[in-house]
């Protein structure tokens, strides 16, 4: 299967962002250039939701790209995290006749039945961040995220900072059932695997703020404070969410307890900057250009990657401090 990586300040680059330090690395998958038509494409957009910050910013960048002046017709579905609702509104999209269909499954499993409805009316699907265990034959392609590496770098980090001595660590987890969080949780253990960190309980918060804060309220009150050493959290929101808890119960987050997390969104990084948090692994929530320049392409006829990868990054507090002035989410 063909991958194309892009490199994730391409990303910024294409977006015509004014970030510095900036680069295009020259990759050309999704052009988003004009299709010639001067015909409007309707195109229906599944989210998942609005379950974080990460999810706010790939929304917003996804309403850019289908805007009016780039020669679009959204319709555009959130469907708070419910997967029976997402699924129906693909359907709804399907039934409306739309040009095509942007995805960001909620969780892997279960999409056969609509994506083949989709297949057969005609109307291309592209998925969006999160990937699917259907066929891709039932998908024209997809755009994202590498998650497991999105692991296997926070876990490679963790290993190196706290591997040598005995490291008690519990884990926030993303949504039950979505490849971040299968992908990410397989990361992540592979890299620490022979090392001294122990996992000793880990489970979801749904990728929210509050879930992050339940969830570590009740590991604080399992274990104590004395008895957590690290805190591995999916996303930056359940990261947040976790210092509440942290500070509420008296501790430090950063020093008493280490932080590590993924997604590098503003308050994540502002969070990384003040030493609450250690260290985080970014994951680009701007994939709207791209996923617009693959529906064009895709309608037109073109060939295109079946997978386009983005790179991310990673930021120690002091890396966090150089950029966090000029992010863009």
């Amino acid at each position: 299967m063909k991958r194309k990586m892009l490199a994730g300040m391409a990303i910024l680059s294409a977006l015509a962002l004014a970030a510095t330090g900036c680069s295009s690395s020259g990759g050309d998958a999704g052009s988003g250039g004009d299709s010639g038509s001067g015909d409007t494409i309707t195109v229906g957009f599944a989210q998942t939701g609005s379950e974080s910050g990460w999810r706010s910013a790939n929304t917003e960048s996804m309403k850019e790209a289908f805007s009016a002046e780039n020669g679009f017709d959204l319709v555009f579905n959130a469907a708070d995290n419910d997967t029976a609702a997402q699924i129906a509104a693909v359907r709804d999209f399907i039934n409306q006749g739309v040009d095509a269909i942007v995805l960001a499954p909620i969780v892997e499993d279960g999409w056969d039945d609509v994506l083949q409805e989709a297949a057969d009316a005609g109307i291309p699907v592209i998925l969006e961040d999160r990937t699917v265990s259907a066929s891709d034959d039932l998908y024209a392609s997809w755009v994202g995220l590498d998650f497991e590496k999105e692991g296997e770098m926070a876990g490679a980090w963790a290993a190196e900072q706290y591997g040598a001595e005995d490291t008690k660590m519990v884990v926030l987890e993303g949504t039950t059932g979505s490849a971040p969080a299968n992908d990410r949780a397989a990361g992540f253990d592979a890299a620490i695997e022979g090392t001294s960190i122990e996992k000793i309980d880990s489970q979801t918060g749904d990728f929210t703020r509050d879930g992050g804060k339940t969830v570590m309220e009740g590991f604080l009150q399992k274990y104590g404070a004395d008895g957590i050493d690290l805190v591995y959290a999916h996303n930056d929101d359940m990261a947040l969410g976790a210092i509440e808890a942290i500070e509420a119960a008296g501790a430090v987050p950063g020093e008493d307890i280490k932080i590590i997390s993924i997604d590098a969104v503003k308050d994540g990084m502002q969070a990384l900057v003040d030493g609450k948090i250690n260290f985080i692994v970014e994951c680009n929530p701007l994939l709207g250009e791209l996923a617009a320049g693959l529906v064009k392409d895709v309608l037109a006829g073109e060939d295109v990657e079946k997978e386009v990868y983005v790179e991310d990054a990673s930021f120690t507090q002091e890396q966090a401090a150089e950029v966090i002035d000029d992010r863009a989410y």
